[in-house]
């Protein structure tokens, strides 16, 4: 029964369900994890808004030390190691963290907090990575069209579900209650990936089975695949406009809020319960549109959706540069980000090798997606520091959003050529 209704919305074929569901649920554990944290972290840029971009180089620069040893770990071991080892990595920073807490005097939470908005931006990135880059390794290209949207509709049920278990405990528990939750969906991440590797190997006509070489390459290759190649080269530009665009809206977002509310708590809540909309719009748009809009518009359109939006937010802002403005804009970018353009910029590693699905999809997501967030930050630091108002400034990032939808037809151009 369940399946027969599963069929309605989602163009599932037979004996994929299982691992659907599997990947679904990896995806709610990650993001469920993710979204407790979010809150804190955000409120801490905040509260600290000042030094943002110095927080974001710091982020930059832990990101070119973390990506290399992923890398040598992609290198020496299988996916039903390495992947599982990632996760239970970040479950143990968790405990230190806990620990830091708990043990520190007072007089070093700020420091605390800083290194904390750190691992969280490491963390977020990296999870989502390694979680992307094992399912692109799963299913195949035809698979993710009709999947992939779906799959993400456990990543927004992860959000929401964290999203409002952040909500509702942000003013009554101490923050350090959150980082213990968050240690157990990485656990239950951990085990759905090892019960995905195990249905590949049973059932290679659903899932692709990991052959038996390695993936082989060095800790540096990652980087190198991304530059010899023009369509990795195209992702890596495509990412890097999205993130000047959401580093903008970032930072509109704490100069407003940081303005709009002095209590800590309430900033936290308030956070929260935007997150709460994104994914609920969000989930709607995965499980009823995402994949006809990708079947019908392709890849190349769907991916050109966001910046399209980003255009018309950044329009509002440098008209309206008001809170309110903002939660709007924002509600709308991030859940056409995660509804759509996240599964179509996926897809498009369904066509690249198993090298560049963990090395360079790596040092995309987590170097090249880091590195625009710094050299973003600073761009917006130094347009402040001119004396450029809000409005200003989001009306200066319209040409870049323009810019970004001619990337993303070059991509969709890409991806109709390519014989899989």
């Amino acid at each position: 029964m369940f399946g027969s209704l599963l069929r309605r919305v989602v163009p599932v074929r037979e004996g994929e369900t299982q691992p659907l569901l599997l990947a679904t649920a990896y995806g709610f554990a990650i993001l469920y994890s993710y979204y407790l944290l979010r809150p804190v972290r955000d409120e801490i840029g905040a509260a600290d808004r000042g030094n943002l971009q110095i927080l974001w180089t710091a982020v930059f620069v832990v990101m070119l030390l973390a990506v290399p040893l992923y890398s040598a770990a992609v290198s020496r071991w299988p996916r039903a190691v390495f992947v599982p080892l990632a996760n239970r990595f970040f479950a143990a920073n968790l405990l230190a963290f806990y620990a830091a807490l708990y043990l520190l005097p007072e007089s070093a939470r700020a420091w605390i907090d800083r290194v904390f908005y750190v691992w969280v931006s490491v963390f977020a990135l990296f999870v989502v990575t390694v979680f992307w880059g094992f399912v692109a390794d799963l299913f195949r290209h035809e698979q993710g069209k009709r999947l992939f949207g779906f799959i993400a509709v456990g990543s927004s049920l992860g959000g929401i579900a964290g999203s409002a278990t952040a909500a509702a405990l942000a003013q009554q528990v101490p923050v350090f209650l959150l980082l213990l939750i968050a240690v157990l969906p990485l656990e239950a991440a951990s085990w759905c990936a090892r019960a995905l590797d195990r249905h590949a190997q049973r059932q290679p006509a659903t899932l692709a089975r990991e052959p038996e070489a390695r993936i082989g390459g060095s800790a540096w290759s990652g980087g190198r695949l991304v530059f010899r190649s023009p369509a990795l080269l195209r992702i890596a530009l495509w990412l890097l406009l999205m993130t000047f665009a959401s580093t903008i809206l970032y930072f509109v977002q704490a100069h407003l809020l940081g303005e709009a509310y002095t209590d800590r708590a309430l900033r936290r809540v308030f956070l929260a319960r935007v997150d709460l909309a994104v994914n609920g719009l969000t989930i709607a748009t995965q499980i009823f549109l995402t994949a006809h809009i990708l079947r019908r518009l392709g890849v190349g359109l769907t991916l050109a959706l966001l910046p399209a939006v980003a255009l018309a937010g950044f329009i509002t802002l440098g008209l309206a540069p008001a809170l309110a403005a903002l939660v709007a804009v924002r509600v709308l970018y991030d859940s056409s980000r995660h509804a759509l353009a996240k599964p179509a910029r996926e897809v498009l590693f369904t066509l690249v090798g198993r090298e560049e699905r963990y090395k360079a999809k790596a040092f995309i997501d987590a170097v090249v997606y880091r590195g625009g967030d710094l050299a973003s930050g600073w761009i917006y630091a130094g347009l402040a520091a001119l004396g450029l108002s809000i409005g200003a400034i989001a009306l200066a990032a319209v040409p870049v959003a323009a810019g970004w939808i001619l990337v993303a037809r070059q991509l969709g151009r890409w991806e109709e050529q390519d014989p899989a």
